[in-house]
């Protein structure tokens, strides 16, 4: 008989990070709370303790200039696919005559 294991979402394991992290309840109090192993709560707080830095540290990557260049070639091309779609339209509709 296999054990299948359980998968979290992200949401469930940052709320149980976050709430160990906060540490108003011990580790062994919230682990039971959620049905999983204590250790399992240790790692995902870590894990959180570590990443939270990068959040703060990434700069922002949107970029409207580069955005509105990128939009204007998406819209150049949408209008040569319709071009090219309706000549092949006509072109069908002429062979089937």
């Amino acid at each position: 008989m296999s054990k299948k294991r359980r998968q979290h979402s992200p949401e469930f394991k940052a709320k149980v990070a976050l709430e160990a992290l906060r540490g108003i309840d011990p580790v062994h109090a919230i682990a039971a709370r959620h049905a999983i192993h204590t250790v399992q709560v240790s790692q995902w707080k870590k894990e959180l303790a570590e990443r939270v830095p990068e959040i703060f540290g990434r700069k922002p990557e949107f970029d409207a200039a580069a955005s509105l260049d990128r939009e204007k070639e998406l819209f150049e091309e949408i209008g040569r696919l319709k071009m090219q779609l309706e000549w092949l339209k006509k072109k069908v509709g002429a062979l089937g005559d």
